[in-house]
């Protein structure tokens, strides 16, 4: 029997004016008033509910953007009250506009910082563009002079040539923050170089001006010239005598063949890592899912009230597991059993259980009761039942939901590895705390490849078994 379509009344001549007062006085009475209740109390939740999160979050100033729905709201009961339908959709967004309002206020969104803060992310996009995979054999070759610090009632050594190349600082001495002038004379014409500071335990570092490294480029005679700032590099130690530093004068003295870099021996062998992780992870995953899959399928835990307290218990245990992010996981199994990929494993394994049980749960759940009816009729038992007439339905599913699953893992393990967890994502974390931006382009066009590769291959898997 169909559902008769409610059709609006009139209201009394009565209630045709104070109704729409009462809503303009507060959104939902006028409704309550001209006898659509239900309407009327959702309206005065959402308006209470939306001036309680101004006066919470203190955004009194957005008040004007909640003028829209009160308006409507007041528009609304006149419409009720003269016999025509009311517009939910209008009513929702008018809402719509003071929720978007206090979204846009409590995310600080700032539109103008997208172009201003545009220079800052500049060197990471040129590196992006520039991925670390091969370079060519450089030989350097570098002269370096001494310098105290501070100065001491002995003075300094005079540097001797290297090679015909001299670093000449002046003055020989100077304190922590104190500027020196580093004159160089005999290098090759027109060459570029680099200035580097060594402490007297032999710790190292390239001299920085303003945040950016200091290089310096030979003239035409092979001397250069640069004004730098002695770094703060003293030992606790050494504080306070005077010890000898070295400022050194590095140039590329011969440039070899093009090569492959470290780093892509190193992305080729933990990407290789990350896809094992989710490999490892989806396998062990889908097995354990299977089993839990029909425990938390509704359909065939009828049969008995014990076996429907089953289906509550594993299908609340596969929201809890579901709930919790495969990065929290892997920060406790970091903590139980280290660093490393074994972690990363046991937190997608977690995680893909409970992705998996509830699809494969869903799956077998739609599947069509008419083979299960003519193998029970059979006289065939509840296994032979699972195992002819409900495996050969959800087998397509369940193959086609664990490759892509497996995509998924792929994804989840970069992230899995910022926090010890293995894989490329734990070098990825690396170079980008160095800002060695170009070591972690490498990383990430590697990633989006495996990525782009999976993704067709589980196209390919799902079109053949769907």
């Amino acid at each position: 029997m169909e559902r008769a379509e409610h059709v609006p009344q009139p209201a009394p001549a009565n209630r045709r004016l104070l109704a729409p007062l009462l809503s303009f006085v507060f959104p939902g009475m006028g409704h309550i008033y001209a006898g659509r209740r239900e309407r009327g109390m959702w309206i005065a939740i959402t308006t209470a509910t939306l001036l309680g999160l101004l006066w919470w979050l203190e955004l009194w100033s957005l008040l004007p953007a909640l003028v829209p729905f009160w308006l409507w709201n007041a528009w609304e009961t006149r419409t009720i009250v003269f016999g025509r339908r009311p517009s939910t959709v209008k009513l929702v967004m008018s809402a719509a506009i003071i929720v978007y309002a206090i979204g846009w206020r409590v995310t600080e969104i700032d539109v103008q910082q997208l172009a201003v803060g545009a220079s800052k992310i500049r060197p990471f996009v040129v590196s992006l563009l520039q991925p670390y995979y091969v370079d060519r054999e450089v030989t350097y070759a570098a002269s370096s002079a001494p310098v105290q610090v501070p100065c001491g009632d002995v003075p300094p050594p005079t540097a001797g040539a290297t090679g015909g190349t001299v670093v000449v600082p002046t003055p020989p001495c100077a304190s922590v923050g104190e500027s020196i002038t580093v004159r160089g004379q005999g290098f090759p014409p027109n060459v570029e170089g680099e200035l580097w500071w060594e402490n007297p335990i032999g710790d190292r570092a390239r001299l920085r001006s303003g945040g950016q490294f200091i290089t310096f480029l030979t003239d035409a005679q092979g001397t250069f010239e640069v004004r730098v700032t002695v770094p703060d590099m003293v030992p606790r130690q050494f504080q306070e005598t005077a010890q000898l530093h070295k400022v050194e004068a590095r140039y590329i003295s011969e440039v070899g063949p093009w090569r492959l870099t470290e780093t892509s021996a190193l992305v080729a062998q933990r990407m290789g890592e990350t896809i094992a992780q989710a490999l490892m992870a989806t396998t062990w995953g889908a097995l354990f899912a299977v089993p839990l899959s029909f425990f938390a399928a509704r359909n065939p835990m009828q049969f008995h009230p014990l076996a429907l307290l089953v289906y509550y218990l594993a299908r609340t245990a596969l929201n809890i597991l579901r709930a919790i992010e495969p990065l929290i996981m892997a920060i406790v199994f970091v903590v139980w059993v280290g660093l490393g990929p074994f972690a990363g494993v046991l937190a997608l394994t977690m995680h893909s259980i409970a992705a998996l049980g509830k699809l494969y749960s869903e799956a077998i759940e739609s599947i069509d009761p008419g083979p299960i009816e003519a193998i029970t009729a059979t006289g065939a038992n509840r296994v032979q039942v699972v195992w002819y007439a409900v495996l050969p339905q959800v087998l397509p599913p369940f193959v086609a939901f664990t490759v892509y699953r497996w995509d998924i893992n792929v994804r989840m393990s970069t992230i899995i590895g910022f926090v010890g967890g293995g894989g490329i994502g734990f070098l990825l974390q690396q170079w980008i705390r160095l800002t060695d931006f170009r070591s972690a382009s490498a990383a990430i066009w590697a990633i989006a490849l495996v990525v782009t590769v999976l993704d067709f291959f589980s196209r390919k898997v799902r079109e053949r078994f769907v």
